[in-house]
């Protein structure tokens, strides 16, 4: 099983996401806490189960929310780049390391 940790940036781009559904509902703040966290359990289990989006990021789409877990395998591990929503433009990750 593969560790997950996330850049800074990255988690701010999750804490960005939750406090917006926050905003409009607990409910859906809990809805998306839970998709993320079944999204990381995926990674864990099979880091490399989801295409490349180039020579070293892959894609994990959310089901129902409009984002993607950006991200890359270090030494096996998991490293979150960005929880990036489908509307942002997909260059501004790629400056983060």
């Amino acid at each position: 099983m593969a560790n997950v940790s996330f850049l800074p940036a990255a988690e701010g781009d999750y804490q960005d996401a939750l406090d917006w559904y926050r905003a409009r509902s607990q409910e859906a703040a809990d809805r998306f806490e839970a998709a993320v966290d079944a999204a990381l359990q995926t990674l864990r289990d099979q880091p490399e189960l989801y295409g490349l989006l180039d020579d070293q990021h892959r894609g994990c789409v959310l089901r129902r929310y409009p984002y993607t877990i950006v991200y890359r395998v270090v030494s096996g591990d998991v490293l979150i780049v960005a929880v990036a929503h489908s509307r942002r433009s997909a260059s501004y990750w790629k400056r983060r390391t």
